[in-house]
């Protein structure tokens, strides 16, 4: 059986939709969602990544999203 560190170091190495997979497997199995709610979310992250992968939409990135934050509130 393959040790906790070696099995972190593999699944680390991993592209980052095939971690997030991972993390989302295992958070679901220690806490199952349960809801609608649950699946409408995975709905629109599921929506929200084709349209930006299909070019319709443009990340922005984070630093210029919590300015933008900063300058509204701070008015």
């Amino acid at each position: 059986m393959m040790k906790t560190t070696e099995l972190i170091d593999e699944v680390a190495s991993l592209p980052v939709e095939e971690r997030a997979r991972v993390v989302d497997t295992l958070l679901r199995s220690l806490n199952a969602p349960e809801s609608v709610i649950d699946t409408a979310w995975m709905d629109v992250a599921q929506r929200r990544l084709d349209e930006l992968r299909a070019g319709r939409v443009e990340a922005v990135p984070g630093d210029a999203v919590f300015e933008r934050i900063r300058q509204r509130y701070e008015k």
